[in-house]
Parts: C-alpha cells; structure tokens; sequence
C-alpha cells in the first residue's frame, strides 16, 4: 500500500497538474479524448467523482482491482469506492471548486449498489450513454496496466482545472460586458421576459427556487421575513428536516412562517397530501406550491379548501406570475431583484445550476439591456 495517505496523493496530483496545464501525462490520445469527454460532460457530472474514486483507490493501495469498486464483489481485491469519494475526492473538490459534483457519485442510479465486475460489456443505464462505456474502458485499460491510474487521475485533475480556467474567463467577460455601460433598469416586464427565457432553457429546474428566495433577500428589510439557507439541490426531505425547497422565517425568530414547494411539473392533489403529511405540530401560516406548469381548477379549490381544516393556508401558484406580481408591487426594488437572482445564480454549485445555465443568464441579460443602450 502506498505510504502516502489518499489526500497526500491527491494533493501531489493536484499541484503538479496545476503547474503543467498545458502538458498531457497520458500518451494515448485515445484515452486523452475520452478523459475530455467526461469532464466536460455538462449533463452528468456523477462519472468524474466515480472514476477519481477508482483511480485514487489503486494508486493508494495497488493490489485491489480497479473495477471492483464494491465490498459486495466477491473476492479479496474489491475496496469502496464510495469511501474514497467522500473522505477524499469530496475534499479536494470542494477545496478548488472543481468542475463537477459536489456530492458522492455513488447515490447515482447508475452507480447505486453494483455487485458486479465492471468490465467493458456492462451497461449502466444513464445519459449519455458515452460517458458510461467511456468510464468503463478506461477502467479497464488501467487494470490490464495499459494506462498508469496516477498519470490517468492527473490528467483528469488537469482538465477539470483548464475547464474551471475557462468558465472564470467567460464569466467574467460577460460580467464585464454588463457592467459597460450605465443604462436604465430594466422595466418589471422586461425582467419577467428575462427570467421566463431563463426558465425555458435546459436543466432549470432550480430556478424557481432561486427566484423565491431572491424575492425575500430583497425585502427582508420591509416585511421582517427572510429565507433560511438553501438546502443542497438533491437533499431529500427525509434527509434534511426541511418542510419545503424555500422556508421563510420571522428575521429575529426561527419559527417557520410559510414553506414554498416548487414543481416544474403539474401540481396534484398528492403532492398536497404528501405536504400535509409532514408537517409540524406548531403549525405555519402558509404551504405555497409553485408551478411552471398548469394549475388545474380542481387541484386549486382543493388546496383552498384545507384552511377550514387545518387553519395553514395551502395554494398552488405559477410562478412567473408570482414574480410579475411581486416585482410590480415593489417597483422600486425590482433592480436589486435582479442582482441577487444573478448572484445566487452564479454562486449555486454546478450540480444544480449547470454552467451552460449560468452564462445562459448573463447572455439574456446582456441582450435584454443591449436594447436600451
């Protein structure tokens, strides 16, 4: 077993990758072009994490088989791969703010519970399919000691620092190209075009949430509520405590006042149940879904219906024209709106807020003021 520790070793690969960018340490340009391929796969970020893991785990003890990344494989040779993910591969990516999951690959669907040799013929079922048969040959090509798992780890760190090199660059181009010239706010209208072109790109099932709490961060001043901190995107209820995706509180209290629920899918008369299920003893003022899609009459007077019963307000709202709504009755904050969806935008993990999502946002907003100068 090597003598170094496995943040040891990840830190020597992380200092000599960061100080020989430019140069490849793999000499197959095979292996080269699929190691690209899966850091910049910008709609699964999960394989990253799940092949550091590996490839730490052989470098750190080299008698294991690199595609035995289970205890539940049989034989002497399998590790966990989850355990170098999250005591090791979670701290270096959260020390640099590398470009990829912030959490274990391991609660994946398709790395969930294998308890079989991964070699080349099998097929884990996820999007896009590349990125799967891509992880499972390099897997392969470092077993049969084709590839050297530390020079294949050091070039996937070096990627992830070019990539993470190049997002700063355009983001700070584009940051800049907003700030060159002082214009006019946008009209509340305007901003509502803005953010509904936002919510119609790909993968944006976050924003709604993002779009809530920056409502709140800008009057907290006003109306003495504010917003508790944000779960993690993927945190499951049961694992967290939260009642909703945003949780507003009195700002000298803890007590929760009103939970909003966001959904980019139809509301339903179970998803209410569900909510009425967990909620607490000391009961809250409001239960508020929020919708980018439909609200069905009936789904809505069911909702209403429940103030008798249980004294909360329940309703299903849509979402833009909850935001419509607020950005005209406070007109005058509509700006400082704006700014903090954009902070909390640009400051979300890539795991819930994609990159391509956040210059997304700058581009439109570029376009939107553009017309004004």
């Amino acid at each position: 077993m090597n003598s170094n520790t496995p943040l040891d070793i990840l830190e020597n690969l992380f200092a000599n990758a960061n100080s020989n960018l430019s140069k490849s340490f793999v000499n197959s340009a095979d292996i080269q072009e699929k190691i690209e391929f899966i850091c910049r796969c910008n709609a699964n970020k999960a394989p990253i994490r799940f092949l550091m893991s590996c490839l730490l785990a052989k470098i750190h003890n080299p008698q294991v088989d690199i595609r035995k990344p289970y205890t539940e494989i049989e034989g002497n040779d399998n590790y966990s791969g989850r355990f170098y993910d999250e005591r090791f591969v979670e701290l270096l990516v959260h020390k640099y703010k590398l470009p990829c999951n912030p959490t274990t690959a391991y609660l994946t669907p398709a790395f969930r519970n294998l308890d079989r040799l991964l070699t080349t013929d099998l097929v884990l079922v996820g999007r896009p399919r590349e990125v799967y048969v891509f992880v499972l040959d390099i897997l392969e090509k470092v077993h049969t000691d084709k590839k050297n798992a530390k020079n294949v780890l050091q070039e996937i760190i070096r990627f992830l620092l070019i990539i993470k090199k190049e997002d700063e660059q355009r983001m700070e181009q584009l940051i800049a190209d907003l700030k060159q010239a002082d214009i006019l706010p946008l009209s509340t209208e305007a901003i509502v075009t803005l953010l509904t072109q936002h919510l119609n790109c790909k993968h944006s099932s976050r924003l709604p949430v993002l779009i809530v709490a920056s409502a709140y961060q800008t009057v907290k001043e006003q109306i003495g509520e504010v917003n508790k901190l944000l779960e993690a995107h993927n945190a499951a209820d049961r694992q967290t405590g939260s009642l909703g995706d945003v949780e507003i509180i009195l700002a000298n209290e803890d007590k929760i006042v009103t939970c909003y629920e966001m959904k980019d899918k139809r509301v339903t008369k179970t998803d209410i149940d569900v909510a009425l299920q967990k909620l607490p003893a000391n009961k809250i003022d409001n239960y508020i879904f929020i919708t980018t899609d439909i609200i069905e009459t009936e789904v809505a007077e069911y909702a209403k219906s429940l103030y008798e019963k249980t004294g909360i307000e329940f309703a299903v709202l849509d979402c833009i024209g909850f935001i419509r709504h607020f950005l005209h009755f406070f007109h005058r904050h509509r700006n400082t709106f704006l700014n903090i969806y954009q902070s909390m935008v640009l400051t979300e993990p890539t795991s819930a807020v994609s990159q391509p999502l956040k210059e997304a946002f700058l581009a439109l907003r570029r376009v939107a003021e553009g017309d004004k100068r």
